[in-house]
């Protein structure tokens, strides 16, 4: 695998950050957008796959070949913008200030919805003909999803709503483990290997992914789930991409900056005659 130790893939990880934040807003918006399509992409194979062989775990095995895909193109998504560019701004990068940091998740966002919004679309056409048929046992079970999503952690109040965080919260601390993951080795199938146990381990737990929410719930809508824009925002998008900012910096980013960075001297330990006799 060529592997690299983490002293020297999390200084590529501020550096990562650095890039990201001086990057042109076109460059920016069209790799969000690319990197929220291939996504919306293969969450839409992955359900089709477990809707066709009632097994979940067959959907979770396929689903990283998405992420994979988008990861290897350098597209990028709002989960590892969250985790990458604060490490250059807390490493006091030069031009890398708050504003910048905002700015460029913004634009993250704006591409990855875009993107994923763009292939709800186009999902959602081709299941009907052009809005001509149900969109048959698919459609259904997305409605059935964005339903249960929403809807059903609204029905526990304030515990669903930090509910659906803490899942965030678990969920980019694996994605984001696969986004790191990719930097300990040079070579692809490396790279692919660390990026794809993770991500794996998110789809099966159910956990909540806010650029796989931005498809799947524009798409539940149109094929007849039962519940607004304005719950689907509440109830999911908003503490979604919240959990998946404090998972990403507080669980991957941040622990490996303070270790392997900004790390502090070692203890000395004094070592007494009984001591070293023992």
């Amino acid at each position: 695998m060529s592997y690299i130790e983490p002293k020297e893939f999390v200084t590529k990880m501020v550096d990562a950050g650095e890039q990201k934040i001086f990057m042109s807003t076109k460059d920016t918006l069209v790799r969000a957008f690319m990197a929220g399509a291939i996504l919306a992409l293969a969450a839409f194979f992955a359900i089709t796959v477990i809707v066709k062989t009632g097994s979940p775990l067959i959907g979770a095995v396929l689903f990283p070949v998405g992420f994979i895909m988008l990861y290897l193109m350098k597209f990028d998504l709002l989960t590892g913008v969250f985790t990458l560019v604060p490490l250059a701004v807390i490493d006091k990068r030069s031009g890398c200030t708050t504003d910048q940091l905002l700015r460029n998740w913004g634009l993250v966002f704006l591409g990855n919805f875009a993107g994923a919004l763009t292939v709800a679309f186009f999902a959602s056409f081709i299941l009907t003909y052009g809005y001509n048929t149900d969109g048959g046992a698919l459609a259904a079970k997305v409605s059935t999803i964005g339903e249960s999503r929403t809807l059903g952690y609204q029905e526990h109040g304030v515990s669903g709503w930090f509910t659906i965080f803490i899942r965030g919260m678990l969920c980019n601390w694996m994605v984001s483990m696969g986004v790191v993951g990719a930097m300990i080795s040079t070579s692809a199938s490396g790279k692919m290997m660390a990026m794809w146990m993770p991500i794996m381990l998110f789809f099966f737990m159910g956990f909540e992914h806010s650029i796989v929410n931005m498809f799947l719930f524009p798409f539940s809508m149109i094929m007849g789930g039962e519940f607004t824009i304005v719950d689907y925002f509440i109830w999911n998008e908003i503490p979604t991409a919240l959990g998946n900012l404090v998972g990403g910096f507080m669980m991957v980013g941040l622990p490996l900056y303070l270790t392997h960075v900004r790390t502090t001297p070692e203890r000395k330990v004094n070592l007494t005659k009984s001591t070293l006799n023992s």
